[in-house]
């Protein structure tokens, strides 16, 4: 006897709620080569982490700089909680992140380099529940190179596409 499951709406659902990523930045992957990543605490009001559960956030077009031994990530949004009150934070405050001092060390040293950047690239939720940012030492593409990934990218769609033909005769 074979058991025959389909997921139904619910379960989707369930699985949205589970999962932990809040959001990405999409466009970091296109525009930057990724050197070296590492994860870090970020300082949320309680209406931001809030509004982080219902998915409303989004790192497009923000970056993190050190200063003054911290380091603080601009230009993130976070979406106002609907719930809430007028004390709501400001929707594109800097935030601070938490890392180790060794870490903030090592980013020091990389950043002599020139043209390097730090990028955020995912926000998510940890197994205990706490607010993460996943960070990266960046460095930016040149035009001929997002051209290369461009190429590449359609050689193995069309790859798969012939693969995926040939298997349905």
């Amino acid at each position: 006897m074979q058991l025959c499951y389909s997921v139904g709406m619910k379960d989707k659902q369930k699985d949205e709620k589970n999962d932990p990523v809040i959001t990405t930045h999409r466009e970091a992957f296109r525009d930057y080569f990724i050197l070296e990543s590492m994860e870090a605490g970020i300082v949320l009001n309680g209406c931001e982490v809030k509004s982080l559960r219902g998915r409303q956030a989004a790192l497009t077009g923000s970056f993190a700089r050190v200063e003054r031994g911290e380091v603080l990530l601009y230009n993130s949004y976070i979406a106002p909680y609907e719930m809430g009150n007028r004390e709501n934070p400001e929707p594109r405050r800097t935030r601070k992140l938490l890392l180790h001092r060794s870490q903030i060390n090592k980013i020091k040293s990389r950043f002599q380099e020139k043209g390097l950047a730090l990028i955020p690239l995912k926000m998510y939720f940890s197994d205990r529940g706490i607010a993460k940012v996943e960070l990266a030492v960046c460095k930016g593409k040149k035009a001929h190179d997002k051209r290369q990934d461009i190429k590449k990218a359609t050689a193995k769609r069309e790859i798969d596409r012939a693969i995926k033909g040939r298997n349905r005769r």
